[in-house]
């Protein structure tokens, strides 16, 4: 059972933390001090239209209309000099349908580099793929200004936030872990040394979620 939330009532809305890979699902299972009274993880599967699935299924739950999304796993960082093990705070999530701008990016920032000390936060834009990205094409969405690359984030706020009502306001976030950067690109990420330095980065990483969590839902001044 989940622990109770430090500031009572500041749970009033579900964190609904979705990933795409299994192993990813593995590390943000675990809860402890702090953790929302309803908290959920959500693997969607791999890619753009699978995650757009997976979250309006998720979201059509009951209770779940006022739920807090976060989009995680692992990503490709576009940017020299990033390395895996390094985390990206998305300040805004990009794809063909728009830009969504990120809830509460600088405190989720601070609260990362509290829970991960010695591994970099990274700010900036995160723009989607429905592939895998590698060689020149890295370069070219960096041109664009975006920081990293993965291929569920954009999907996954876009569709938290489409519609009116409780959707529009919605707070939403998306934090990665880079496993694959410009001088260290992978051939197949499934197969990763670091695989396992990011699995513990992203667990290591939970009650920076649960702390962005309970910020995202106090009254605005």
């Amino acid at each position: 059972m989940a622990a109770r939330p430090e500031h009572p009532g500041a749970d009033a809305s579900p964190l609904l933390v979705a990933c795409a890979l299994r192993i990813e699902r593995a590390a943000l299972r675990g809860t402890g001090r702090g953790a929302p009274e309803q908290y959920a993880v959500l693997r969607t599967g791999m890619g753009p239209r699978a995650a757009e699935r997976a979250v309006a299924r998720a979201l059509e739950r009951p209770g779940m209309d006022r739920a807090v999304v976060l989009a995680t796993g692992f990503c490709a960082g576009l940017v020299p000099g990033m390395h895996p093990g390094d985390l990206v705070v998305a300040e805004e999530t990009r794809d063909p349908h728009g830009s969504v701008a990120c809830t509460g990016t600088a405190l989720l920032a601070e609260a990362l580099a509290r829970a991960a000390p010695g591994r970099t936060v990274h700010l900036g834009a995160l723009t989607g793929s429905d592939h895998v990205v590698r060689g020149q094409e890295r370069a070219q969405l960096r041109a664009t200004g975006a920081v990293a690359v993965d291929m569920e984030s954009a999907a996954t706020l876009w569709t938290a936030t489409r519609g009116g009502g409780a959707a529009a306001g919605r707070p939403v976030a998306a934090v990665r872990v880079i496993v694959d950067a410009p001088e260290h690109e992978l051939v197949r990420i499934g197969t990763v040394r670091g695989g396992i330095s990011a699995f513990r980065v992203l667990r290591a990483v939970l009650p920076a979620f649960y702390e962005w969590h309970r910020s995202s839902l106090l009254p605005r001044r």
